[in-house]
C-alpha cells in the first residue's frame, strides 16, 4: 500500500506517494475562461526527457484553457529526475500526476498508462520534447467541439538548426501526412486529440508496435468511422533528431515499420513486381544525387536520412515479406 505525504504550497496541497506520482488539484486557469464540462486530459509519454520537459509544461501554462485540465506524464523506464522538476510546478501547474509506466517498455504502453489514470473526456496526446505553441490548447479544444479525431500542425523552425530540418522540415506542416500505400492519412501522435470514447474504443495504441505506433493507431480509428482532421491553428513545434547516428537509426526504424504498415493496411495488388522495379529505380536515383548532397551539411542529413529508409524499406520487406514501400 502507498504511504501518502501532502505537502502544502500558497494554492494547493502535493501529495506524493512512494511511486514518486506527484499530484497538484488545481481548477482550470487563463484569461476569459469558463467552467465547462468538458475536461482535458493532456497525456505526456516521458523517456529521459529532463533536458526538454519544462519547455513543455512551461508551454502548456501559457495556454488559455476554455475548461479543466490536467497532465499525465508517463515514465516509461526513466534514469533522470522527472519528478523534482514536476514538484517544481507545484503552485503553478494545474492538476499534473506523474505514474510509473515503466512496466513494459514503449511510447504506446506509456500514453495508455496515462489514459488510464486520467479524468478527461478529450484527450489531447503532446511529447515530452515538444512544444505546443501560444494558440495550441485553445485551437485543438474548439476543434475537438465539431470533430472527434484531430491532429495540430507541426511547425519545425523554433526548435531545430536547418540541416536538421532538411530530413522532415516539411512533415505535417500543410496538411496531414500521406503514404500513398496506406488507405488513409496520420499524424504524429504528440499532435493528436481525440475523444476519449473513440480512443477506448479501439483499446488505444498498440502496446506490441514500438515504431509508427501512431501511424497504426491512425489507421484503426478511421477504419472505426471517424475522419481524422487537421487544425492548422494548433501549432506543435516539433523537435526533431539532433545529429547523424539518431537521424539514420530513426529513419531506418520508420522505413522498416513503413513495410509492417503496408502489410497490415496496404492495398495489394496481384502481382507486385513493379514495387521492386520502383525500390531498384529509386537507390539509381539517390546514388546520382550522392555527389551533390555531401557538399553541404544540409545535404549531408538528408543524404543520412534517404540511405537509411532505403535500407531500412528492405530490412522491412525480408522481415514481413512483402516488396519495400518508402513514406517519401
Amino acid at each position: 500500500m502507498s504511504t501518502l505525504k501532502t505537502l502544502h504550497t500558497s494554492h494547493c496541497p502535493v501529495i506524493l506517494d512512494n511511486v514518486g506520482s506527484v499530484w497538484v488539484s488545481l481548477k482550470a486557469t487563463g484569461p476569459g475562461t469558463e467552467r465547462h464540462s468538458m475536461k482535458f486530459s493532456v497525456i505526456i509519454p516521458y523517456l529521459n526527457a529532463a533536458d526538454t520537459i519544462r519547455s513543455t509544461l512551461d508551454a502548456l501554462l501559457d495556454q488559455s484553457w476554455p475548461s479543466d485540465w490536467e497532465v499525465i506524464i508517463a515514465n516509461n523506464g526513466s534514469t533522470d529526475a522527472l519528478e523534482p522538476i514536476v514538484a517544481s510546478y507545484s503552485s503553478t501547474l494545474p492538476s499534473v500526476k506523474i505514474l510509473d509506466a515503466s512496466a513494459k517498455r514503449g511510447a504506446s504502453y506509456a500514453r495508455n498508462v496515462a489514459v488510464a489514470a486520467s479524468s478527461g473526456d478529450r484527450l489531447l496526446f503532446c511529447d515530452a520534447d515538444d512544444v505546443p505553441g501560444r494558440a495550441w490548447a485553445s485551437a485543438m479544444a474548439s476543434a475537438l467541439n465539431r470533430h472527434p479525431f484531430i491532429a495540430a500542425r507541426f511547425e519545425f523552425q523554433k526548435l531545430n538548426s536547418p540541416s536538421t530540418m532538411a530530413t522532415r522540415g516539411g512533415t505535417q506542416v500543410d496538411g496531414l501526412q500521406i503514404c500513398h500505400f496506406l488507405p488513409f492519412p496520420h499524424a504524429g501522435a504528440g499532435s493528436i486529440g481525440i475523444s476519449r470514447q473513440i480512443h477506448d474504443s479501439i483499446g488505444g495504441f498498440d502496446e506490441n508496435i514500438l515504431i509508427a505506433e501512431d501511424a497504426d493507431y491512425c489507421m484503426r480509428v478511421q477504419l472505426s468511422g471517424h475522419k481524422l482532421v487537421f487544425v492548422p491553428d494548433a501549432v506543435l513545434h516539433y523537435r526533431l533528431r539532433g545529429n547523424q547516428t539518431e537521424t539514420f537509426v530513426q529513419a531506418f526504424r520508420y522505413a522498416k515499420h513503413a513495410v509492417r504498415l503496408y502489410k497490415q493496411y496496404g492495398k495489394r495488388s496481384s502481382s507486385e513486381l513493379w514495387r521492386w522495379r520502383a525500390y531498384v529505380q529509386s537507390w539509381g536515383m539517390l546514388l546520382q544525387r550522392i555527389p551533390g548532397l555531401a557538399r553541404t551539411e544540409q545535404g549531408r542529413t538528408l543524404l543520412t536520412w534517404r540511405l537509411a529508409t532505403h535500407i531500412g524499406a528492405l530490412r522491412g520487406s525480408l522481415r514481413f515479406g512483402v516488396p519495400p514501400v518508402m513514406a517519401d
